[in-house]
């Protein structure tokens, strides 16, 4: 269906479609999302929307290069959108946001060049650099997509964007080592692996030794600096449009405190924010 033939009530029920599929999702940044005003939200919810589905691709049990070319066709999608044509309902949620708020083209492909480094094979002990770089396509350029649908396309914004996004998925990180090593998959990067006396890469090797938490709380004080770096940022940047950044600062840094208290000794423990706490950090940045 092109995007011309899409009635304004098809519209909708497409947006409606989304915004069902982000709140089934279960996110932290709904709470978030919630803080901006409808338009804003809709674009919001489109971008999180297109982030899950190349997510599922990378995740998927799929052979590596079926996941090669379902990365592709998302790449022949934005193409398509950037022509005004795409042919899928999340590429068409995305058509209005991309004009009106000018989402950059090189981000959404920065989206899927990350999630095909998780595709193609299993990250196993990255350098600081690659993981850098991974952090960068998977989190900090969402971010940039995000700012712009939030309302603010300034450099302190990207730059936001930059450090709460490598923040954010340090955190995500920390948070899920069992879960990624269940999949094959150890994010910890080797300089701080080899620093502390951790050979080899093999995820279950890594998780069960002994220096594990000196490896994780070095880490951890990474994540705590590029929080820092954002916030310091933030103060440069216009408020009210900030707030869902201001919130997912909040979530986030809760979520790595909690998991520094309870330490790296009981990875298997989950540690999550509750409702009711992220009930409030939406009342204390703005929503009513």
């Amino acid at each position: 269906m092109s995007a011309a033939l899409v009635s304004g009530r098809e519209a909708a029920e497409e947006r409606a479609q989304i915004r069902a599929r982000v709140e089934a999702a279960g996110t932290s940044f709904y709470w978030a999302m919630r803080l901006l005003p409808e338009r804003r939200r809709d674009a919001m919810f489109a971008i999180y929307a297109f982030c899950r589905e190349v997510d599922d691709i990378a995740d998927s049990a799929e052979p590596a290069p079926e996941k090669r070319r379902a990365l592709d066709a998302w790449r022949n999608e934005i193409a398509a959108l950037y022509a005004g044509r795409p042919a899928s309902t999340i590429g068409r949620t995305l058509l209005e946001p991309v004009e009106a708020f000018e989402l950059r083209r090189e981000d959404f492909l920065a989206v899927i060049d990350g999630m095909e480094m998780d595709a193609v094979a299993d990250m196993r002990a990255p350098t600081l650099a690659d993981l850098d770089l991974y952090c960068d396509r998977v989190a900090s350029a969402v971010g940039r997509l995000s700012v712009r649908a939030f309302g603010v396309a300034s450099d302190a914004a990207d730059r936001v964007a930059h450090s709460l996004g490598r923040a954010l998925q340090l955190t995500n990180i920390l948070r899920d080592l069992s879960e990624d090593a269940a999949r094959g998959r150890l994010y910890l990067p080797r300089e701080l692996l080899d620093a502390h006396g951790i050979g080899g890469s093999d995820p279950a090797h890594v998780l069960s030794h002994q220096a594990l938490p000196l490896v994780c709380d070095a880490l951890a004080v990474i994540a705590e600096g590029h929080f820092a770096d954002a916030r310091t940022m933030m103060a440069q940047c216009p408020r009210r449009p900030m707030r869902p950044a201001a919130a997912m600062e909040a979530v986030y840094r809760a979520i790595l405190r909690r998991l520094r208290r309870r330490g790296w000794k009981r990875i298997d423990e989950p540690v999550n924010i509750s409702k009711p706490v992220k009930l409030w950090l939406a009342l204390r940045y703005g929503l009513v």
